[in-house]
């Protein structure tokens, strides 16, 4: 409830909703997107009890380590890369650094919830665009005046990416504002836009360690960009809390990232599930969005999809549901194991049997 003791500013603020993180232990999670998978077992012989002792001290504001795993990994220069407390924490901050705008900011009508939120933390005007019927982003309704843009490869919750070319032209007629590429689903079928930084000055690609390789609980997430955009970035953070990534979270991300075969197999094995369970809901009469993320959206035809979310808890599967326009007839599953999955084609054949 409102207090008293709220300013003006907070009484107004409508922020993200995460999605539900249940107590209870014998549930099949699929609502947040987490991998099924745990993080490279090199994660776990960094986290050692020397490791623990030096929490002591505070780790290095400039994350050196970690800036330079990056950056090796893409073949930059560490004044490419920022990191910080998560993706959201990235984008909190390049918020700030760059949409603070005349013009208001372009991002899709529907997109990770976080772009609005964080417009009415900063008083950031924006316009919604919409999706195309196939609920594509059309990238070239962009190209018009604007303080910024930004968009999620692959979409969340969709699922569907942007082919590197298209997002190459509109770079080439975006050439006075921001474009942010979010990419925290990049790694399960999409082309990063990494590879346009060195030809883009005012292009920002954002990334997360929590999807592909495993690290959701650390929190940890990377920026690249030109040295122009990444000193902003920088400035942001400093003004903001320079000691944004904690000593333990950047050693296991440099673990992480410094194991491309265990990444680049759990990624393969989750594009292999996800094709299958794809096929799966297809057979039982699903409409399946086409997807390059860890996750699928998919239309129920013989039930409400706030029904078959409350039909999938009673046994004992979350998903996700958004009681939003546009994407209410859905709803989101996250690629669990391949147990896991079996579990829920199982579930589902059952609830849909139990329909006719």
């Amino acid at each position: 409830m409102p207090s008293k003791y709220w300013s003006d500013f907070v009484q107004g603020l409508d922020p993200y909703v995460p999605g539900e993180q249940p107590k209870q232990q014998d549930l099949i999670k699929l609502n947040t997107n987490e991998n099924p998978y745990p993080p490279s077992p090199k994660v776990v012989e960094v986290l050692t009890q020397d490791a623990v002792k030096l929490l002591r001290l505070y780790p290095d504001p400039s994350n050196s380590l970690l800036k330079t795993a990056i950056a090796n990994y893409y073949n930059m220069d560490l004044g490419n890369v920022s990191v910080g407390n998560g993706s959201d924490e990235i984008l909190a901050f390049a918020f700030q650094a760059f949409f603070k705008q005349r013009l208001p900011i372009l991002f899709p009508d529907i997109t990770y919830g976080f772009y609005t939120v964080y417009c009415g933390l900063f008083d950031i005007d924006y316009t919604q665009i919409p999706l195309a019927d196939d609920f594509s982003i059309k990238l070239s309704d962009y190209q018009r005046e604007n303080g910024g843009v930004i968009f999620a490869n692959p979409n969340a919750p969709t699922g569907i990416g942007k082919s590197l070319q298209s997002i190459e032209v509109l770079l080439q007629s975006n050439t006075e504002s921001v474009v942010i590429v979010d990419e925290a689903y990049v790694d399960f079928g999409a082309e990063s836009a990494a590879s346009l930084v060195g030809r883009y000055p005012n292009l920002l690609v954002v990334q997360t360690l929590s999807k592909s390789r495993s690290l959701a609980g650390s929190r940890v997430g990377f920026a690249l960009g030109s040295t122009v955009l990444i000193e902003a970035l920088e400035k942001v953070k400093n003004s903001f809390n320079p000691y944004s990534v904690d000593r333990l979270a950047e050693a296991a991300a440099v673990a992480a990232i410094d194991d491309v075969a265990y990444f680049e197999q759990c990624c393969a094995k989750i594009i292999k599930t996800r094709q299958w369970v794809s096929e799966q809901l297809e057979s039982l009469g699903f409409e399946v969005l086409p997807s390059q993320a860890n996750f699928v959206l998919i239309r129920p035809t013989s039930i409400s999809a706030s029904e078959l979310f409350e039909q999938l808890r009673q046994h004992n599967i979350v998903v996700r549901f958004f009681k939003k326009p546009r994407i209410d007839a859905y709803i989101r599953v996250t690629i669990g194991s391949d147990n896991e999955m079996i579990a829920l084609v199982d579930a589902l054949k059952e609830i849909l049997l139990q329909r006719r």
